[in-house]
């Protein structure tokens, strides 16, 4: 039975990359199984644990060049299925915190610096349109639920974390921002073949550096492929890519710069711990990248799952 496949993966996303550095693009979320069939009135609790080091290129609007970082990042999460028009809906959302040190320079200059702080508040509301209907506990043990699934999501990250005009790098974005997405899941025996194609969508940051900029970001695309192998109930692996692209900024209406055009390939493994208790370890490297980050990313996570037997 996959339980919350998706919610468990959002917990070991790499928040610590994407929230912890402003120019960093959002595009670069791995999450096997986003898609996957659960009952309704299932709940689930869970804290992860990551882990971020490497390169980072910025756009032109940042003026550092040969940066570095190392990032940390602890997150809690909680989410709940539930119906909607009689469908599957899922929602969950994560609180992390990031603390790490980065280093680059600035002109001829070589700087060093420390964050530590809230980073955004990030929130993702699902909805399978084809392959499984609304079902609860004893339905789903009872009915078959791999099917052939379509789905659609909408995720959030809001502008809470720490932010401050004085810094050019800031735990928080100062913005909002908004990915729709499509995916669809096609089970082939034990293998689960998930394809999701959505787009990043932002608001401008109007208090960019020294609080007298607006900082504009253009949508960025975003594909995921993802093919998992499960072992035996609770106990699977997946091999994950994805790619975007687009993301031009620009500063006060000024040029905009390079579009990005970045990929990553990682891997999932999910550990059953017992009854209701699981743990996944996700890694990730960046492939290629022309703005962004080439980060090597591992992230760990524990979850705890209950259900409304009702």
């Amino acid at each position: 039975m996959r339980i919350l496949a998706s919610a468990c993966l959002y917990l070991v996303a790499e928040f610590g990359m994407t929230a912890a550095l402003t120019v960093t693009a959002s595009g670069q979320d791995l999450e096997p199984r986003a898609y996957s069939a659960s009952p309704v009135g299932t709940s689930f609790v869970g804290v992860a644990f990551g882990r971020s080091s490497g390169d980072i290129s910025f756009d032109p609007t940042i003026p550092i060049t040969n940066a570095k970082a190392t990032l940390y990042s602890p997150t809690l999460g909680l989410g709940q299925t539930f119906p909607l028009f009689r469908r599957q809906a899922l929602f969950v959302a994560g609180l992390p915190y990031v603390w790490g040190n980065l280093s680059g320079d600035v002109g001829n200059d070589e700087q060093h610096a420390y964050r530590s702080g809230l980073a955004d508040i990030r929130s993702r509301f699902s909805v399978i349109l084809r392959g499984n209907h609304a079902m609860n506990y004893r339905e789903f043990a009872k009915r078959p639920h791999r099917n052939f699934i379509i789905g659609t999501s909408l995720t959030t990250i809001s502008p809470s974390g720490q932010y401050g005009n004085t810094k050019l790098i800031n735990i928080g974005t100062n913005r909002w921002s908004f990915k729709p997405e499509i995916g669809v899941s096609w089970p082939i025996k034990k293998l689960d073949l998930d394809l999701y194609a959505g787009a990043w969508f932002f608001t401008d940051n109007r208090s960019f550096y020294m609080g007298h900029s607006t900082r504009s970001q253009d949508p960025l695309t975003t594909l995921q492929a993802h093919i998992s192998y499960t072992v035996r109930r609770g106990l699977w692996v997946a091999f994950d890519s994805t790619w975007y692209g687009g993301g031009a900024t620009t500063i006060d209406n000024g040029a905009p710069t390079d579009r990005q055009a970045n990929s990553r390939l990682g891997a999932t493994v999910s550990l059953p711990l017992g009854r209701g208790h699981s743990f996944k370890v996700a890694y990730s490297d960046g492939v290629s990248g022309r703005v962004g980050s080439k980060f090597t990313t591992i992230t760990g996570g524990w979850q705890y799952v209950w259900f409304d037997q009702r």
